[in-house]
């Protein structure tokens, strides 16, 4: 680029127009600043600057109206769009009409810095904006939540919008994995064909490929029609392969060719189909252990893990809790049942809970209190009651005695609740190892706990070589943060 790059800035907050102008003045940029869109816009239909950093929200219009605009006049400008309505929405809408990347404030300086810099030797493209896409309705956004964490998701899925890209969606269940797979369809190019879900973990393993590819008339016992796959279900729109890691190998296998060959075959045909499809994957599961283990193959692995989105879990973006809890307030008002307010001692209660089932589990809560409570404004009596209830059922004399049998009884009962769950069809190969790395993992991440992260105490409490227990925190992915010993 010839001389010195000139960043136009608008934006109504002075504090922040001095704050950009500063620190880009020092990284050697001509700036010029403005606290309204007209102004900018004077000066981008005057042909100056070489980028734009404009907020969203601003007194005379906004951003979002002003960025197509520009685009229209000047394709090849590049845009740096900001906003404090960090939502889904507000990041979508801003990609989708040609904003180069999307901020939410606050800010941090060094990543404008970076951003700023790659807009200016990004080659420029003429693709003007892809249209607004969706409601500008927050109620009807299919994430919630203002957290750095929320706010990388958002980014990244309004990346991968206006693309065919396959996505892996990994995080512990009840985090929404779905709902980040409906958000990749409903705001992208697909959005008018279909979106088909199907769960590997609730499929007969012998059913498994008739239901994903289809079924000839008689290419086995039972077909006497032919059968619709989800592929052919979902031609021109998106396939979810929720719970990737319970698929039967022999399906895997078959799986990878068609996202290799880009066609496949119904169970007992010969004609190739073309495979019109986005693929969304997602599992609660580590692959790579799984991988490991013999259990899932690396290839296909590597296929479906093109983009990967780690949702996190609800404890590592709590102050995301008040927000979910007012969206599902009004989800339940809107399905008939009485609004409630929690107070703040019981709010206080939320955010600090745990939440091993995540923002499913809050939303069941909310649930719970709309339907139970004739109260209402709900205090933190009830908030306590309902997370002791859920959290720390009833238990036997038996199991609270460590030389007892209420471990045992209390790990019968839970295999013979998966068994009863599968029916006739045996779970997957590998199921000693699952069990006991379900054991396992809690059993060594409680003792870290207990011992405040000292590995040298948490060992001899379980009775393991100190090398042994380095191996399995790393192995099991234990997150140790006092990390003693």
């Amino acid at each position: 680029m010839i001389g010195t790059p000139t960043i136009l800035i608008a934006d109504d907050d002075a504090a922040i127009r001095t704050v950009l102008q500063q620190a880009l003045s020092r990284a050697g940029y001509d700036v010029r600043v403005t606290g309204n869109a007209a102004t900018l816009w004077q000066w981008v239909a005057d042909g100056e600057g070489h980028l734009v950093i404009t907020d969203i929200v601003m007194p005379d219009e906004s951003g979002l109206d002003l960025i197509p605009r520009i685009r229209k006049v000047r394709p090849h400008l590049r845009i740096i769009a900001m906003s404090a309505r960090n939502t889904l929405l507000t990041a979508v809408k801003a990609t989708q009409r040609g904003a180069f990347e999307y901020l939410p404030k606050p800010f941090d300086l060094n990543e404008i810095l970076a951003v700023v810099r790659r807009a200016l030797e990004t080659p420029a493209d003429d693709g003007g904006a892809a249209g607004s896409g969706g409601e500008d309705d927050d109620e009807k956004l299919p994430l919630i939540g203002r957290s750095p964490a929320m706010q990388n998701i958002y980014r990244t899925l309004a990346r991968l919008m206006n693309t065919d890209l396959t996505v892996m969606i990994v995080g512990e269940s009840g985090t929404g994995k779905e709902l980040v797979a409906r958000a990749l369809h409903d705001f992208g190019p697909r959005r008018d064909r279909p979106f088909v879900a199907i769960n590997m973990a609730a499929i007969p393993r012998d059913l498994i490929e008739s239901e994903l590819f289809g079924h000839e008339k008689g290419a086995f016992t039972g077909a006497v029609t032919r059968g619709v796959g989800r592929f052919e279900q979902a031609s021109g729109g998106t396939l979810f392969l929720d719970e990737i890691g319970d698929m039967p190998l022999e399906a895997q296998t078959r799986l990878l060719r068609v996202l290799q060959e880009g066609e496949y075959t119904t169970v007992g045909g010969r004609t190739p189909i073309r495979a019109d499809v986005r693929i969304v994957a997602a599992t609660h599961r580590d692959l790579g252990q799984m991988i490991r283990q013999g259990l899932f193959r690396e290839d296909l692995y590597y296929r479906l893990n093109v983009v990967p989105i780690r949702l996190p879990p609800l404890r590592e973006r709590t102050e995301d809790i008040p927000e979910l809890v007012r969206h599902f307030v009004t989800q339940v008002v809107g399905e008939g049942l009485p609004s409630k307010v929690i107070d703040s001692a019981a709010m206080e209660r939320l955010v600090a809970h745990r939440w091993p089932g995540n923002v499913r589990e809050l939303e069941n809560l909310v649930r719970r209190l709309a339907a139970l409570y004739s109260q209402e404004t709900i205090g933190v009596e009830v908030i306590e009651a309902e997370l002791t209830g859920a959290s720390a059922a009833p238990v036997e004399p038996a199991a609270r005695d460590p030389g007892g049998d209420g471990l045992a009884q209390s790990v019968e009962r839970h295999l013979r609740d998966y068994f009863e769950v599968h029916g006739e069809d045996l779970p997957n190969p590998g199921l000693y190892e699952r069990v006991l790395r379900e054991v396992e993992r809690p059993l060594i991440r409680l003792t870290l706990d207990a011992t405040r992260g000292n590995q040298i105490r948490a060992a001899h409490v379980l009775g393991l070589n100190r090398n042994t227990l380095r191996k399995k925190i790393k192995l099991l992915d234990i997150p140790v943060v006092r990390g003693g010993g």
